[in-house]
């Protein structure tokens, strides 16, 4: 299931990026994207403010659409920064509904790429939780644990894996949990499901 998720995203991401290059039809990705960052409104030099709509972590690409409605596919790597509340994340932590600013430059083979994501608005804050779903109690077997990336996964039962993500500001103590977890524990907390695979965690009980 979390492959299939995955394959999702990575054709839904390719779709963004070809959406980007069909808003130009006589010139190229460039033109269409110097256009934006040189335009009024929320983009400004080489800025990008934009809603998250997909996170391709297998392609390494990052989706925004604008306040006009465009969407813009941009590249990022490893050293690619995200920024919430002066504190350090990944691109992985990112989440759909997110309001982000990247700054953006232009690479030799004609992509784009943001070596830094500003969160100004959380969509976990604006709305209160990830999902409209409610705050649950779960627990699972750890079958892998991501320290890099914030994310660890649980043997949900009944052959399903859930990948847990942790919050943008965990708790000293819930920081601590995660990073003790190792494959084989038991782990216990309270989250709020994204989709069928994906929970965001609240607090390690």
């Amino acid at each position: 299931m979390i492959d299939l998720s995955r394959t999702i995203r990575a054709a839904a991401a390719a779709l963004a990026l070809a959406s980007v290059g069909a808003c130009s039809q006589a010139g190229t990705l460039g033109s269409v994207l110097g256009s934006v960052l040189g335009g009024g409104g929320q983009q400004q030099g080489s800025q990008v403010t934009g809603i998250v709509r997909q996170v391709d972590t297998r392609n390494q690409q990052l989706a925004l659409q604008q306040s006009n409605g465009q969407t813009i596919a941009l590249v990022y790597d490893n050293q690619t920064k995200v920024v919430y509340q002066n504190r350090e994340y990944t691109v992985a932590n990112l989440e759909n509904g997110d309001q982000v600013t990247a700054r953006v430059q232009q690479t030799q083979n004609g992509s784009y790429y943001t070596d830094l994501v500003q969160v100004d608005q959380s969509v976990s804050t604006s709305t209160g939780s990830s999902s409209n779903g409610q705050v649950q109690s779960l627990q699972g077997v750890v079958r892998r644990v991501d320290t890099a990336n914030g994310w660890f996964q649980i043997d949900g039962g009944n052959n399903v894996l859930l990948t847990v993500y942790m919050p943008y500001n965990p708790s000293r103590t819930d920081l601590q949990k995660f990073q003790n977890l190792r494959n084989g524990d038991t782990a216990r907390f309270t989250g709020v499901f994204v989709n069928q695979t994906r929970v965001d965690l609240r607090q390690f009980y």
